[in-house]
């Protein structure tokens, strides 16, 4: 192995000093899903060096940054200065998370300890950044205003959850973290289902399911961006609801919160209308997303829904609630998830196979 890693670092090296590019591009984050034979070669330790710059010292990272680019000499220089701003750290948009997935599988197979290392300190940067209510901010260290709100948005807070509760496992390459930090990993995962059940929103005295962001005080659905309006969520809903299918022997409470939320899904869904992705004719690329009448189209959800009578919310950057996602502007449209079928997996596959078992 240690061969393998020699000759190709200095094809790399070859290639960097040549200008050549390499045939077969690797992407961020896909690259994770690649098998042990990858993470031993050369590309997969180059793309764990580079998450090593780009970590900064309190242990999480910035959102948004492909982490799988060449870095040369003056962007590595760049990126070690910059190790003590702490301001963006984030689990936004998979950020820390999925860094952390990379690293425990990179090592798993390298056994380089630098990778375990900073596996390490992101591991310590996500429990210290969990609420005592056991919810977790969008930043962390706290940016005011609505990044402080406990953040389902984006899988934020279950992309967390999820991976504790592999480290708590130990399951696949996570078996080299040590027993009081499984056991931390433990603690906060029970403490996140807490928060969980706490948040699951209320409608007349029914439970239904989420909204993407919750006020840390008052647990109440709260607003983020001006076309983001306390709403109950159709897709982090659906991915919270697949995190709590997940847990072995289900308390009560979490069978109902399940039950409830499935029920809302069932009875909210919106049948006989498809979404098309419009595409100019001459370069393919995406100009537009229409909602159309479809007697076989459907079921569809909205990303946003009102609270109280269930109808999908289309809210574009003026924060005015439309009936129609064709009224809202076509950035917005096109940039923005408002109506899919986030649920159809989860009622027809996910949710029959969870209630045969209780």
């Amino acid at each position: 192995m240690k061969l393998s890693l020699a000759l190709g670092s200095l094809i790399l090296f070859v290639n960097y000093c040549f200008g050549i590019q390499n045939d077969i591009k690797v992407h961020w984050p896909s690259v994770i899903q690649n098998n042990d034979e990858w993470f031993a070669g050369p590309e997969a330790v180059r793309i764990g060096d580079n998450l090593l710059l780009f970590q900064k010292d309190n242990g999480g990272w910035n959102k948004n940054i492909d982490m799988a680019a060449e870095l040369y000499e003056n962007k590595k220089k760049q990126l070690l200065a910059e190790k003590n701003q702490l301001e963006g750290t984030t689990i936004d948009n998979g950020a820390t998370h999925t860094q952390l997935r990379y690293l425990a599988k990179l090592f798993s197979v390298t056994k380089l300890e630098r990778f375990k290392e900073s596996f390490i300190v992101g591991l310590d940067y996500l429990l210290k950044a969990q609420y005592p209510n056991g919810g977790w901010p969008q930043f962390y260290p706290i940016i005011k205003g609505y990044y402080e709100h406990i953040t389902y948005n984006d899988d934020a807070m279950i992309g967390v959850m999820n991976l504790l509760r592999d480290v708590a496992k130990r399951n696949g390459p996570y078996d080299f973290v040590d027993n009081a930090r499984v056991e931390k990993a433990q603690e906060a995962i029970n403490k996140g289902l807490e928060i969980i059940l706490a948040t699951q929103v209320k409608v007349n005295g029914k439970l239904t399911i989420w909204c993407a962001q919750h006020d840390v005080s008052t647990l109440e659905p709260a607003k983020a961006r001006s076309y983001e309006l306390p709403s109950l969520s159709g897709k982090e809903s659906v991915e919270i609801l697949e995190y709590l299918m997940k847990i072995e022997k289900p308390t009560e409470a979490v069978k109902n919160a399940i039950r409830s939320g499935v029920k809302w899904f069932q009875e909210a869904k919106v049948m006989g209308y498809r979404v098309d992705w419009i595409r100019d004719n001459t370069t393919e690329k995406i100009v537009d997303r229409v909602m159309v009448k479809d007697v076989n189209g459907g079921p569809l959800w909205g990303r946003f829904n009102d609270i109280q009578t269930n109808k999908i919310m289309f809210v574009g950057r003026d924060g005015i609630v439309k009936d129609s996602l064709n009224k809202i502007e076509r950035e917005r449209r096109v940039g923005y998830s408002y109506v899919d079928g986030y649920a159809t997996k989860l009622l027809e596959v996910d949710y029959p196979e969870w209630e045969k078992k209780y």
